[in-house]
């Protein structure tokens, strides 16, 4: 690779051109999703020169109060949540916005609506910020299907229904990658420019990883599929090479090297959390979004994920997602369950 051209190449496809781009292949289109994303990259830039400074400017530590999960919420969290509520908002083009740190949906008033609702984890992983750990943004996107007052009923749809998702990471660089229902697409952050450049187009996930992902302090509570699972990753009967286990405990970071590398990361059910603890709406369903646009899978222990029905707004599930051959197995090992 020649560093050199590289570092002036003058050619660059910036996130809004390839929007742009997406945009112009759909001649009825009036633009309002290319200004509503253009209103989520300002807030990942914004959060991510806070991520950065965090450490000098004391965002962190606590900020006293508990979010709707029972976590304490950081200084960091709660203007993360802020800076993208004001950026949606103002974008002019949302109706209904839920986001992980608010307990109640926030509807739009009329004079500033759009007919897009937007879920959205402002910054996931943030017990991870004080030891440097990367950590992220999730967001998925859902249209409108009527003029009326915007009501929850308006997101709690399943997440085969969206019609994008994405995540930013802030690690050692600042990445978003991202799918409108086409493919999956990787951006970089450039400093110097201040903008997002198409460095990883097309991603998709190999079919089998040799890497498996999973907090294997819960396994005295874990169910039969998962504990054959994972020991079968570590004590292959069939001659082949056991896996490498990588275990960030920032949802981002562990997906993202999923998407990349291939593997599977598994949060399972189990007797403490027997519904699982991942959010569906902004972390399970964007996430299996993103991983079948890849060319991967993601279920639930009983279903396709993106199939699920949600029926409140911080609804939780279990989710094995990766490489599709990896998933297949698990599939295989709850079919025999049953």
């Amino acid at each position: 690779m020649d560093h050199e051209a590289d570092a002036y190449r003058t050619d660059l496809m910036t996130i809004t051109r390839f929007v742009l781009n997406e945009q112009s292949k759909y001649p009825e289109s009036r633009g309002d999703f290319t200004i509503l994303l253009s209103n989520i990259v300002l807030g990942c830039k914004f959060v991510c020169s806070a991520v950065n400074k965090a450490g000098l400017a004391k965002l962190i530590g606590l900020a006293g109060e508990t979010n709707i999960q029972g976590e304490e919420q950081k200084k960091l969290d709660v203007l993360s949540n802020d800076v993208f509520v004001k950026a949606l908002v103002s974008s002019g083009r949302t109706s209904v916005l839920v986001s992980e740190e608010d307990e109640e949906a926030t509807f739009v008033e009329s004079s500033k609506r759009g007919k897009y609702c937007v879920v959205f984890d402002p910054l996931d992983g943030s017990s991870n910020i004080d030891c440097g750990v990367s950590i992220g943004t999730i967001f998925g996107i859902y249209t409108m299907s009527h003029n009326d007052e915007p009501t929850t009923e308006d997101v709690l749809k399943p997440g085969n229904e969206m019609v994008a998702a994405g995540y930013c990471m802030y690690g050692s660089s600042c990445m978003l990658v991202l799918s409108t229902g086409t493919g999956v697409n990787g951006f970089t952050l450039d400093p110097s420019l201040g903008e997002f450049i198409l460095t990883h187009p097309d991603i998709k996930i190999p079919k089998k990883g040799n890497i498996y992902s999973v907090n294997e302090g819960n396994a005295q509570n874990w169910d039969g599929p998962t504990t054959k699972y994972v020991e079968k990753c570590k004590f292959p009967k069939d001659g082949s090479p056991a896996k490498s286990l990588r275990y960030v405990g920032s949802m981002v970071a562990d997906v993202h090297r999923t998407l990349l590398y291939g593997g599977i990361f598994l949060y399972p059910a189990d007797k403490k959390s027997p519904n699982g603890k991942l959010r569906v709406l902004y972390e399970v369903f964007p996430m299996s979004f993103l991983m079948e646009q890849a060319g991967g899978q993601a279920f639930t222990g009983k279903k396709r994920a993106l199939d699920l029905v949600p029926e409140k707004i911080h609804e939780r599930s279990p989710i094995f997602l990766g490489s599709y051959e990896d998933v297949e197995e698990i599939k295989a090992l709850y079919a025999a369950e049953e």
